[in-house]
């Protein structure tokens, strides 16, 4: 062969060895110059659609708002079993490469290309899957737009490598994996499948989440186990190869079986989802319209707190720099509020605790009974069928199909024909899978009965535990804020402070007599006496009165005082909605919500101050920097010797009156004041209870006033909301980091001196501080159960 020609081979072999590598240097250099690669800037804040994270005070994060549940942890918060494994199963020259492993690469491409051996998948790096997450492959049509991309990644690996370190790439990569069940990086993941923080991980655990990061449906431990094993064990391999696991460990950790702690992160799960729910509506609100209100009142309310409330309208009122609106459900926000988080799982423990292993078996009971369940037997089947009518077409089922244009026959048709189904339930599961008609279906929801919990700190005004609900999975209405409810007997403090105001005190004596009033139209109005036909026409105080609840003291004051001056008492202490100015005002008549309720009642141990309620501090970015921060308003309501004498009229209410169950069965000692309230035909029960340290209230009752118990001892306010009360009481003194002490705590008298009482003498002594009455009519006045009635 001729030495030209050779020349010739060996010129052009070398060029065919080079061209490609020559093509690939070309091509990376005009995608680098042309192509859009991520700056610095956005490979440190890539739009990852972070979570944002409602945070309790002492810092625990008590529920997120997302499209995907994602929250970034650093990599010291990071299980060391959780870096190894992924180095040891994604990338083993993790170590060893700058970003693109050559090495790795060139023995995929002549295993693939040349052996025909796919099981060594495309050699990616971390740092590669990181770059990755940068350009979605959805949009990818083409092979010639999949190798510009590729290239793209490449260089963008590269710029990573150079820009952060190892330690910061495992992190950022661990933070951006999809795990499958909507737990988008390792944090969400970790509290999805086994209720931990990534720092708590086992080796065994952190190799299944590993191991579904490339087929997170195939091998989720929930929907494949058997698979999810085989994976897990695989990964356990991987680590004991690459020198992170001794042979013996993993072979006996290969031995355990997994165990998961697995519940979905979504917008159902979480500490207090009811307060979450109310914080979003709250920060979205949009400036009020007085043509979207019935009374004027309601209205001016909304109108002061969108000027006077920062949060109120939060998202509306605020831009970013760019002038671009905050994202709840991806700029990572966190926000910070007054929940106590070991308050507010005590307060849906105790929910959960009366209401499902006490209350609804009683409930249920009493509906074995009744002809037109849910619904009372006194209710007549043409507003039965109004109210199942309105739930039909509140339903979703109604509302999706008649916007996708089908006629109210044939949506209404389906809901007499049976489906399955899966219903809310009390058992351990929290729901039963079942078959049941829609109609049936609405039936059930309605025989549940609904409740509302909350707690604020006096002084304050910190809410501390909100609970909307009992399930708000299946019950998404807020009966703390939403719901407005006939408040019974816990409007009489209103009425009694009225009288301190005017210069009565407890001491004050009043025959026990019916109360008859001339309405505007003519007829007459006697207020059902609710007391033992024994006190009937004795002398009184009204210190026993308020103790007892007699509906005769409070119609005997309200004939004195007015309901005018009952309505602008009301409003003083900080309830803002319409109020009729009716004699049956002072039996409860009003409907108001929890939220109100408990705010004005939290004046008393306040020393008269009425303070707005406040649920957040300050609000930062995802990484930390101050957005805004808040405070709330306080202002004199009534004076600090009345809201003494108040408190002194409500202790006995718990000590001798209609609330002494908290101590007779729940064995409460200390300083605790309060007031239950039932309205008529028992559809709701109240109590509203303080300490010197909190203000708490709770309602119960159906979502509808016509279900109700036919019972009166069962469905008033003493036995329907204050086991709840009581019950998350003995939790919170039970638990020594909320520090609380009821024997040492004391309500404060007034600056000018304590009040003293002493009704056997009638008298209002300055001086020491007076721990009990000495009543006049003795022990034989107590009462344990309350039957109220008002004026419809």
């Amino acid at each position: 062969m001729k030495e030209n020609t050779k020349k010739k081979i060996v010129k052009w072999f070398w060029i065919l060895v080079m061209a490609p590598f020559a093509l690939v240097l070309l091509l990376l250099l005009l995608v680098g110059i042309f192509a859009k690669i991520p700056s610095f800037e956005e490979l440190e804040h890539p739009d990852n659609k972070l979570a944002t994270q409602v945070i309790a005070e002492n810092g625990e994060v008590l529920a997120t708002f997302h499209i995907e549940n994602r929250t970034y942890v650093s990599y010291d918060e990071l299980s060391e079993h959780l870096v190894n494994a992924a180095v040891a199963t994604e990338d083993a020259r993790f170590y060893k490469h700058s970003g693109i492993d050559m090495k790795g690469l060139a023995r995929v491409l002549v295993k693939t290309l040349l052996m025909r051996d796919s099981s060594q998948g495309g050699g990616s790096t971390i740092t590669q899957q990181l770059a990755k997450t940068l350009y979605p492959r959805e949009t990818i049509r083409s092979k010639f737009q999949m190798v510009f991309i590729k290239l793209k990644e490449w260089i963008t690996a590269v710029k990573i490598e150079r820009d952060y370190t190892k330690e910061e790439i495992v992190d950022m990569y661990l933070n951006s994996i999809f795990f499958g069940s909507s737990a988008y990086g390792v944090k969400a993941a970790a509290e999805t499948y086994f209720a931990k923080e990534p720092a708590d991980l086992t080796v065994e655990e952190a190799a299944l989440l590993v191991g579904m990061v490339n087929k997170p449906t195939r091998y989720n431990p929930v929907l494949n186990p058997d698979l999810s094993l085989e994976r897990r064990n695989f990964v356990i391999g991987q680590m004991e190869k690459n020198g992170y696991l001794t042979r013996a460990e993993r072979d006996s950790i290969r031995q355990i079986p997994i165990t998961l702690n697995f519940q979905v992160q979504d917008h159902n799960a979480g500490r207090a989802p009811y307060f979450r729910d109310m914080l979003r509506r709250d920060m979205n609100a949009t400036r009020p319209k007085k043509s979207d209100y019935e009374w004027p009142e309601d209205y001016a309310h909304d109108s002061l707190r969108w000027r006077d409330d920062p949060i109120y309208g939060w998202l509306n009122k605020n831009k970013k720099a760019d002038g671009s609106a905050y994202d709840l459900d991806r700029d990572g926000l966190r926000i910070y509020t007054t929940i106590n988080y070991k308050m507010q799982q005590y307060a849906e423990e105790a929910v959960a605790e009366h209401l499902g292993k006490n209350l609804q078996k009683s409930f249920d009971r009493e509906l074995k009974s009744k002809r037109n369940k849910p619904f009372a037997n006194d209710v007549d089947n043409k507003t039965a069928e109004l109210l199942m009518n309105q739930a039909r077409r509140w339903s979703d089922r109604y509302r999706l199909q008649h916007r996708a244009g089908k006629s109210d026959a044939e949506i209404l048709a389906q809901f007499s024909k049976p489906e399955k189904m899966r219903v809310f339930s009390w058992n351990e599961k929290g729901y039963v899978d079942t078959t049941m008609t829609p109609d049936d279906s609405i039936r059930y929801y309605k025989g549940i009965l609904r409740c509302g919990f909350m707690a604020i700190e006096p002084v304050t005004g910190y809410i501390k535990a909100y609970v909307g609900g009992p399930n708000y999975r299946y019950f998404k209405y807020d009966n703390v804020r939403q719901g407005k409810r006939q408040v019974g007997s816990t409007i009489k403090p209103f009425l009694y402070t009225l009288a301190m105001q005017e210069g009565m005190n407890p001491c004050d004596r009043v025959v026990n007599l019916p109360q008859t009033f001339v309405l505007d139209n003519g007829t007459v109005w006697t207020p059902r006496s609710t007391d033992k036909q024994e006190w009937i026409g004795r002398t009184v105080t009204l210190r026993w009165g308020l103790a007892n609840s007699s509906n005769n003291i409070s119609a005997f004051l309200m004939k004195e005082l007015g309901p005018a001056a009952l309505v602008r008492m009301i409003h003083q202490m900080g309830i803002q909605t319409h109020l009729e100015e009716v004699f049956s005002l002072c039996v409860g008549s009003a409907e108001v919500p929890v939220f109100d309720m408990v705010s004005a009642i939290n004046t008393f141990p306040s020393h008269g101050t009425y303070v707005t309620p406040q649920y957040v501090t300050r609000i930062t970015d995802s990484d930390g920097r101050e957005i805004d921060s808040f405070s709330n308003q306080k202002r004199d309501a009534i004076s600090e010797q009345t809201a003494y004498l108040m408190v002194e009229l409500m202790r006995g209410v718990v000590n001798e009156g209609t609330g002494n169950r908290l101590r007779s069965v729940y064995g409460l000692l200390g300083e605790i004041a309060g007031k239950t309230g039932t309205t008529n035909d028992n559809s709701d029960g109240w109590f509203i209870g303080y300490t010197p340290n909190i203000t708490a209230g709770v309602w119960v009752g159906g979502e509808d006033r016509q279900v109700h118990f036919n019972s009166t001892s069962l469905g008033q306010g003493a036995n329907a909301s204050l086991p709840i009360w009581g019950i998350w009481m003995k939790k919170c003194l039970a638990d020594p980091s909320i520090g609380w002490s009821m024997e040492n705590d004391h309500f404060l008298p007034p600056s000018g001196g304590a009040l003293q009482f002493n009704c056997a003498t009638d008298g209002i002594l300055l001086g020491g501080y007076g721990d009990d009455y000495v009543g006049s009519e003795g022990a034989t006045g107590v009462r344990n159960e309350e039957e109220e009635y008002y004026f419809k």
